[in-house]
């Protein structure tokens, strides 16, 4: 039987991704949500194995009840057969066409493609009217010396370890970097049993105390703040705040670390440096959003965020965008843009003109959360120093082993002037994550802005899948699992 209401394509199954499919599937259409975990919840409601048999899940998480209410409202759904669930589906491309309708009028047409599975080889097509991206952030990654020791890992990863196996990467750490995810990290691994020798922050408190006004206007954020900061002094955690990470120590594993003091130009202080005793470092430089597959459909870029209108819609028509992916925000910031963009959504494929007001609360919300957050940017931000220092041996792009003297050569020896040239002159970000952990790093050390890549695909793809690119649609549908075709 062919289901003749209109199809809504959900790539990312975090908050906003969540968000979107319950507001728009309550409202006749059908939603396919896709994501790459074999979970919803994203990073920020990251669930351990079901083997694990975790006994309060809830105590790594806060927000927890938001997470319940969504989990519940998303089983609902698909009880009834307004949404399908497709996990360990990995897009790697989303395609978009016109049709000609009987009427002889033009009408959007999208094919999300995606990779089956942790060996990601089998092809999967996901058809529909229209497309939402909800596909998140990832973390900066600024290098310094030792950062390639064993033990040395994002702030992120500490925490999707604690999260999704329960586990904990060390006895002894040190958290570092700056911005807003350091403290649930910290947190979350004293409470684990870890030994936080050290939370190391190198925004200036100060500069909070500038921004009062903005910080104001979200008590429940400022509330969550003091929160973390009781556990600190409960967990007697050390805080050394306008500090950095100068060098992480050992071979085979992490041994200790170098923090020093930095000035009010963000440089490090000559003679302040100290040496911590750690076997893990958690280090992190704030988030970029995840914009691939927004680039490949032209979608128009801020800096680095998607671009969007009052209703969460890009300038593709039939592509809505929500969450990190259109700027940085956390959880709430995406949950209140994910509602308006599957509002907006459901209305548009009904074939009606939405009404805001049904939307005016979460509105409200994402102004005062933006402004929250854009506040924030100005205080969390790298040190101004930072590559102070990368050391010409100091490894950058680690899937190429390029170092940063590579890196300077080819741009002061070779007159390399953006990360393009970069990339020609030395392999650096050619590997396999693509530039994407190397990238602002790169354009730190050449001196300019971090900007698109326009790469043709979101992830490494199979030349198999590449050759099968260009078949018969019958012969191209034959090979997905039918729940994966819904049209």
């Amino acid at each position: 039987m062919t289901d003749d209401r209109p199809h809504l394509a959900v790539i990312g199954a975090g908050p906003a991704g969540l968000a979107a499919t319950v507001a728009t599937a309550a409202h006749g259409v059908r939603v396919t949500l896709i994501d790459s975990a074999a979970q919803a919840g994203g990073q920020f409601y990251r669930q351990p194995a079901a083997e694990l048999n975790a006994g309060r899940p809830q105590a790594l998480h806060h927000q927890w009840r938001t997470w319940e209410r969504l989990r519940d409202a998303l089983a609902r759904h698909m009880e009834a057969g307004r949404v399908t669930h497709l996990t360990d589906h990995h897009v790697w491309l989303v395609e978009r066409r016109l049709e000609r309708q009987a009427g002889g009028a033009d009408r959007n047409a999208f094919t999300v493609h995606a990779l089956l599975g942790p060996e990601q080889q089998d092809p999967v097509e996901v058809r529909a009217d229209a497309v939402l991206l909800a596909t998140g952030g990832y973390e900066k990654v600024l290098p310094f010396p030792g950062w390639t020791v064993p033990g040395v890992l994002t702030a992120g990863g500490a925490q999707a370890m604690l999260k999704g196996a329960l586990a904990v990467p060390g006895r002894t750490a040190v958290v570092a970097g700056t911005g807003p995810l350091l403290l649930p990290v910290a947190t979350g691994l004293a409470a684990a049993g870890v030994e936080v020798a050290a939370l190391v922050e190198s925004a200036d408190p100060k500069a909070f105390a500038r921004r009062s006004r903005a910080l104001a206007a979200q008590p429940g954020k400022v509330a969550e703040g003091t929160r973390y900061a009781a556990q600190l002094l409960r967990h007697r955690v050390k805080l050394l705040t306008r500090h950095t990470v100068v060098q992480a120590h050992g071979d085979d594993r992490l041994e200790a670390v170098t923090v020093a003091a930095l000035d009010t130009d963000g440089r490090v202080r000559p003679g302040t440096e100290r040496r911590i005793a750690c076997d893990t470092l958690a280090v992190g430089h704030g988030m970029l959003p995840h914009t691939d597959l927004a680039e490949t459909l032209g979608c128009r870029l801020d800096g680095t965020d998607v671009q969007v209108d009052d209703e969460q819609r890009t300038d593709v028509p039939g592509v809505w965008a929500a969450g990190e992916t259109t700027g940085i925000g956390g959880a709430a910031l995406s949950l209140a843009e994910g509602h308006i963009a599957g509002r907006s959504a459901a209305a548009r494929l009904n074939g009606t003109e939405p009404d805001p007001r049904i939307w005016a609360p979460a509105a409200k919300s994402r102004t005062k959360l933006r402004e929250f957050f854009a506040a924030l940017d100005t205080v969390y931000a790298p040190p101004a120093g930072w590559t102070d220092l990368v050391t010409d041996d100091t490894v950058v792009c680690r899937c190429e082993e390029v170092t940063g003297g590579a890196i300077r050569e080819a741009v002061d020896g070779l007159g390399a002037g953006d990360v393009r040239t970069v990339k020609l002159l030395t392999r650096a970000g050619m590997g396999w994550c693509q530039g994407r952990m190397c990238g602002p790093a790169v354009a730190g050390l050449a001196g300019c802005e971090l900007t698109p890549s326009r790469r043709p695909f979101a992830r490494p793809v199979p030349l198999g899948v590449l050759a099968r690119a260009g078949e018969a649609e019958a012969d191209r549908s034959a090979a997905a699992p039918p729940d994966a075709l819904p049209d």
